[in-house]
């Protein structure tokens, strides 16, 4: 059983310019105290044919974790557009929150 359950994202500042940081809403329940900070990163996708397009747009470490319901706001950097292929400029993309503990990844949100 999962020891970390993520019950809610609210996208922030939507809608907002391309340039403008990314901001998310956070909350999470732990099902029991954490003692290592649970990795959480923002990745932009930047085309949906190759990973190597993609973008971690920032990586923050929040813990130790104690019981309970948690909440925290991710803000990162806009991507940088220079690295995102011209037919993939506009249209459908990705943002993904991952969160890892002890180097692996357990949850992904996009």
């Amino acid at each position: 059983m999962a020891k970390v359950h993520i019950t809610n994202v609210v996208v922030l500042d939507n809608p907002s310019p391309f340039l403008n940081p990314f901001q998310f809403e956070l909350t999470f329940e732990g099902i029991e105290e954490l003692k290592e900070d649970l990795e959480w990163k923002m990745i932009y996708v930047g085309s949906a044919e190759t990973e190597e397009h993609d973008q971690v747009l920032d990586t923050i470490y929040v813990g130790p974790i104690p019981e309970g319901r948690h909440m925290f706001v991710f803000q990162a950097p806009p991507p940088d557009v220079t690295r995102i292929p011209e037919n993939d400029a506009l249209g459908v993309t990705v943002v993904l929150l991952t969160c890892s503990y002890r180097g692996q990844e357990f949850v992904r949100v996009g």
